[in-house]
Order: structure tokens, then C-alpha cells, then sequence
């Protein structure tokens, strides 16, 4: 299950084309080409499990003669497999022992049985003493966690993981941590922290196994804009290096970051609609489409109307490269669920911003807080009285 440095991880690139197969806004062509894909990998691996899975979907069509002879391969590997520990236990070492458990955990994981994957795991685990070593067997259970989207899975590795570098470990698997910590922060909607965990470890990013640098990037620069104010972005992601060498080889992500940056609204608005197929065929950002395109659509018309005290709507609709109508409806969504400051005067045809005051907003905190106070005393004093 472990990639190579610069691959990713098969069974993860597995996953997300079982995704695509479930799409509805995938091609019937594309999806013919997918299933042959998926069937070679399941073939390939003998995964019966989630052979079975497939079929159950109706991804798949049933051959009993193809899951026999799977089967029978996995049961004769795993037998080879037991004899090997067994062996490693009479005549060999401790660490022969736990390179034979080892052989068996990736053994399930890769014919794609979680619970006697995780189980092996386990076993494997009291064989080893090396924090590193540990720290791996924590990257294999994640990996797993990812390829079935177990987040309860993912969210206790990565506990594990951070209570084992108390105990010690190196910098490159603490960065790659990261990475893991990111994507799972970014597939629970916790952009911000996501964001954050990305942009640390883009200068030392090793993670090729869960998925390709320009991913990564992809990704960091998503979570970023939602995440950032302006000057931290333009720091760590507009004029970062590591970025600019690669986010034009992903299509419209270099227009969306620029624009929005350099007020270029109309642009923004057309790479906009050109990122939302990519983001919407994602396998981790798909359940959170519809809140990532309200979330960056609030960010966009709150730098817009922060350059103004009044503006009219037919200006802001021409800024934008939409109609007046539009703009009205958005607006007027966005001001009555409280995310933009603003109001609409639909007579004269203008926006008039009303920014919250921090001052004002202290003030009437403090004399809420104030008549909380009196009302308890009130209520205090009238039980001393009796």
C-alpha cells in the first residue's frame, strides 16, 4: 500500500475512480473505460472484498468463476503467508518476526480487507519497538481510512500518531503527518485548519502516496483563499514559489487565485465556472461543493463591497460580468443568512454597506453583559430578603 516517492498510491487512485463510477455527472463513455480500469485493479490484487462490493453496488457484473479462483489465491497466499510467521517464530529473530506479521498486514491490505487488515495491523504493532516503525504501520491504517473515507478511523491514526512523536520521531514523517492531518481537515470542512497544515508543509512535501504535488497544490491554494486575509494570502500563496512553479499547469486555478487577488472580478467569475467541474469530480471536496462555492462567493463580494460605502447594483453587476437580477438575488441571500454587511436599497437601485464596528460591537457586548449581571443580583437579592 505504500507509494513510491513521486507515485501515488494504487488503491487510492482505485478509490477515486470507483467514485467516478458512482457520478452522475460522468460521461456513460467515461464510465465504460472506468469499470474496465477498476475490474483490471480488482483482478490484478484478487480484492475480493470489495469485488463483492462492487457488484453489490451494481458497479460491477457478477462472474462466480473469477471470485472462486480469487479467492482460492488469497486463501493459498494467506497460508503461505501464516507459514512464514511461523517459521520467523521458531528459527529467527524478534525483527524477522515483525517483517513476516508485516508481509501479512499488506497482504490484506492490499486484496482490500479492512478488518483483518486492522487486525494484523494490531499484531504487527506489539511486534515492533522503533517509534518510526510505529509511525508507518500509523501511515498504512490511514491510507486505509482514506480508501474507505473512515473518518472515525482517520481522526483516532492521527491521534495515535501525534501522542507517538511525544515519544520521539523524525521531521520528515511529522511533515507528512501534515498533509494526512490537511486532507482530513479539508474532507470535515475544517478549511482554515486545513489550510494552515498545508502551508507548512509545502516546502517539504513528501506525501506522494495519498496524491501528486500538483494536487497538493490545488488543494492548498482552495482551503487558502477561504482561509486567508488578503496580505497572508498574497505572502503565502501568490507570491509563494513553490506555488507559482506549478499552479499553471492546473487549468483556471492560477486566473481564480489572481484574479480574485487583483481585483479582476469579471475573470474571477469565468475561472470560477471553470474550477467547479474539477472541484465537483474531486472525491474529497464533493460532499462540501455547495458550501465552498457560498463560502468563496463571500469572500468575493466582501472584498468588493469593502471599497465602498454606497455602490449601485448595476455597477457591482458590471464588475462581476453578470446581470443585475443576479446580483440582487445572490446579495440579498447572502445579507439575510448574516455573511455580508450591507443593505439593499431596491428603489434607488444601491448597496450600502453597514460594516459591523468592533468598537460598537465591544460596547453592546459589554451592556448585555452588564444587564445579565443586574438581573441576577436582582433575582440573588430577593432570595437573601426571604
Amino acid at each position: 500500500m505504500e507509494g513510491q516517492e513521486g507515485t501515488q498510491q494504487p488503491h487510492l487512485v482505485l478509490a477515486h475512480k470507483r467514485f467516478l463510477l458512482k457520478h452522475p455527472d460522468v460521461q456513460d463513455i467515461e464510465k465504460v473505460r472506468l469499470k474496465e480500469d477498476v475490474l483490471a485493479t480488482v483482478k490484478a490484487d484478487d480484492m475480493v472484498p470489495l469485488y463483492e462490493t462492487l457488484v453489490a453496488e451494481g458497479l460491477l457484473e457478477k462472474d462466480q468463476g473469477l471470485l472462486d479462483s480469487m479467492r482460492a489465491r488469497n486463501e493459498e497466499e494467506a497460508k503461505k503467508l501464516e507459514e512464514k510467521i511461523l517459521d520467523a517464530e521458531e528459527n529467527l529473530g524478534e525483527s524477522e518476526v515483525r517483517e513476516a506479521h508485516l508481509a501479512k498486514s499488506l497482504f490484506y491490505i492490499k486484496i482490500g480487507d479492512k478488518e483483518k487488515a486492522l487486525e494484523q495491523l494490531k499484531i504487527t504493532e506489539t511486534k515492533t519497538v522503533a517509534v518510526g516503525q510505529k509511525m508507518d504501520l500509523v501511515f498504512y491504517t490511514l491510507q486505509l481510512g482514506f480508501f474507505y473515507m473512515d473518518f472515525d478511523l482517520i481522526s483516532k491514526s492521527i491521534e495515535k500518531a501525534k501522542n507517538l512523536f511525544e515519544e520521539g520521531g523524525d521531521w520528515e514523517r511529522k511533515n507528512r503527518l501534515k498533509v494526512y492531518e490537511g486532507l482530513y481537515c479539508m474532507s470535515t470542512r475544517n478549511f482554515k485548519k486545513a489550510a494552515n497544515l498545508f502551508l507548512d508543509s509545502i516546502s517539504t512535501f513528501t506525501t506522494y502516496e495519498i496524491f501528486p504535488y500538483d494536487t497538493f497544490i490545488f488543494y492548498t491554494v482552495l482551503t487558502s483563499i477561504i482561509s486567508l486575509d488578503r496580505v497572508s494570502l498574497k505572502q503565502k500563496v501568490v507570491d509563494a514559489p513553490e506555488i507559482l512553479t506549478v499552479i499553471g499547469k492546473i487549468p483556471y486555478l492560477s486566473e481564480f487565485l489572481n484574479s480574485l487577488y487583483d481585483c479582476r472580478y469579471k475573470s474571477f467569475f469565468s475561472a470560477f465556472a471553470g474550477l467547479t467541474e474539477h472541484i465537483k469530480l474531486d472525491r474529497y471536496l464533493h460532499p462540501h461543493f455547495r458550501y465552498y462555492m457560498r463560502e468563496i462567493r463571500t469572500v468575493v463580494y466582501s472584498q468588493f463591497l469593502e471599497s465602498y460605502k454606497s455602490v449601485t447594483i448595476e455597477a457591482m453587476a458590471n464588475a462581476f460580468g453578470v446581470t443585475v437580477e443576479f446580483i440582487d438575488l445572490e446579495l440579498s441571500r447572502f445579507i439575510a443568512a448574516g455573511k455580508l454587511h450591507c443593505k439593499i436599497d431596491k428603489v434607488a437601485g444601491v448597496l450600502e454597506t453597514n460594516r459591523p464596528d468592533a468598537k460598537n460591537a465591544l460596547y453592546q457586548a459589554t451592556i448585555k453583559q452588564g444587564d445579565f449581571l443586574l438581573n441576577r443580583i436582582q433575582k440573588l437579592s430577593r432570595v437573601i430578603d426571604l
